[in-house]
């Protein structure tokens, strides 16, 4: 007993009084420990950083072995995870199970932390509703809760009602993606959709969907500063997407300094157009406060000159910095996307599917937020939406194809059948 100090010492010394038969593992032969039934891990705490001692990995490594057979419980959170990014360090406790207190340390809810939390269970520490009022979470989880904030649908409304969406890009080899942005804003209930691109681009955008409305943009197939000149309307839109297919052309480059610098519509800044303002890095500061930026790992490595392992290893700390830098939402997507935005909490989507794994995937999320901006949502909230109602497109898709197989345009047209899931018809 001698060996412990604080809070350890006093535990073991009432379980000694209390006749637990005990014994340390220091110096001990593990592999002649005999089979338990149970295991409860409580190695390291919630506030471990860095990388495991040699002696830890090694009774971490005993433990999984073990795990084969014997039933793991961890306490606050499987020893070695660490409880900002989820991430390993570099192997962590396998656990059946994980009980944690008041609420769930972010790294727990990251996806990476999944195999080894086991069935997660959040439970009352007596922690007063005071010091909970006082100390507010600084990520909350995304659910079907985000539902509630879509606007009521009337039946005496008109397409008008349900927003306009314009969306900009197409180049050439990349006329998929501006009509997959479309669909997603048609599947997420848009009014009215149009794609604007270059003149010579418009058959080959429009492919035989007759619910997407096109505008020819200057005079040939390539985007210039001019196309501007055919979008004099640009404020009869609810909202533009702006950047899938775009390409990387110095005309695009032009087109959207331009396009920032007309006091656009709420706009989802997207794919090619996060790549320019990797680019124009004099524009970040012009950005509209109803932006709305939408990059993967890749682009957000790019927007911020980092490696993509930076942005990966700190993916909540680039999220909040960056939408403060940029003074506007931004969409750190991936699995378990990141939404942030001045002066919110950060949201974290738990849904993780291989099943949005795929090129198009984004250029649909970019059509469903531009439709709940349309609609009237705030770019916060319409992100948080639009993160969670995309994201949860892979349940639909896990039952239909389990061995993937699918097609981007596949998670559009499952939008709907996530609201009939957790939506209740009224």
């Amino acid at each position: 007993l001698e060996s412990y100090s604080g809070e350890t010492a006093f535990h073991v010394a009432l379980a000694d009084k209390a006749g637990v038969a005990m014994a340390s593992l220091r110096g001990y032969n593990l592999e002649g420990l005999c089979t338990p039934d149970i295991i409860v891990d409580g190695l390291l705490g919630t506030g471990f950083q860095g990388e495991l001692r040699e002696d830890y990995q090694r009774l971490i490594n005993f433990i999984n072995r073990l795990g084969r057979t014997s039933y793991v419980l961890s306490i606050y959170i499987p020893s070695g995870i660490n409880g900002y990014t989820g991430r390993p360090s570099p192997t962590a406790v396998q656990a059946d199970a994980t009980v944690t207190f008041a609420a769930a340390k972010i790294g727990l809810r990251m996806p990476e932390a999944k195999q080894y939390c086991g069935r997660l269970h959040v439970r009352s520490i007596g922690l007063s509703r005071v010091v909970q009022t006082n100390n507010p979470p600084s990520c909350y989880e995304l659910t079907e809760d985000v539902f509630s904030f879509l606007p009521c649908s009337s039946p005496l409304a008109h397409k008008g009602n349900h927003g306009h969406i314009l969306i900009l890009g197409g180049s050439s080899g990349l006329t998929g993606a501006p009509t997959l942005a479309a669909l997603g804003a048609l599947r997420s209930g848009a009014g009215l959709v149009t794609v604007g691109c270059p003149r010579g681009l418009i058959a080959e955008i429009k492919q035989g969907w007759p619910e997407i409305m096109t505008r020819p943009l200057g005079p040939g197939s390539q985007w210039t500063e001019g196309c501007m000149a055919d979008l004099s309307d640009l404020q009869a839109f609810d909202a533009v997407v702006l950047g899938p297919g775009l390409g990387r052309s110095e005309g695009g480059l032009d087109f959207l300094r331009a396009y920032v610098q007309s006091s656009p519509p709420p706009t989802v800044f997207d794919a090619d157009a996060l790549y320019a303002l990797g680019h124009i890095q004099d524009l970040r500061g012009q950005l509209p406060d109803s932006s709305l930026l939408t990059p993967h790992p890749g682009e957000m490595a790019r927007l911020c000159q980092m490696s993509i392992d930076h942005i990966q290893s700190h993916r909540i700390d680039m999220a909040r910095e960056w939408s403060e830098t940029l003074g506007c939402t931004l969409v750190l997507k991936g699995a378990g996307s990141i939404v942030a935005a001045p002066g919110q909490a950060l949201r974290l989507c738990p849904e993780s599917w291989a099943h949005l794994a795929i090129g198009g995937s984004g250029d649909v999320l970019s059509g469903i937020i531009a439709t709940l901006s349309a609609q009237g949502l705030d770019p916060f909230y319409a992100a948080c939406t639009g993160v969670f109602w995309h994201a949860a497109t892979g349940r639909i898709l896990h039952t239909q194809y389990p061995f993937r197989g699918h097609m981007a345009q596949d998670i559009a047209h499952a939008l709907p059948r996530v609201l009939e899931l957790f939506c209740k018809h009224s």
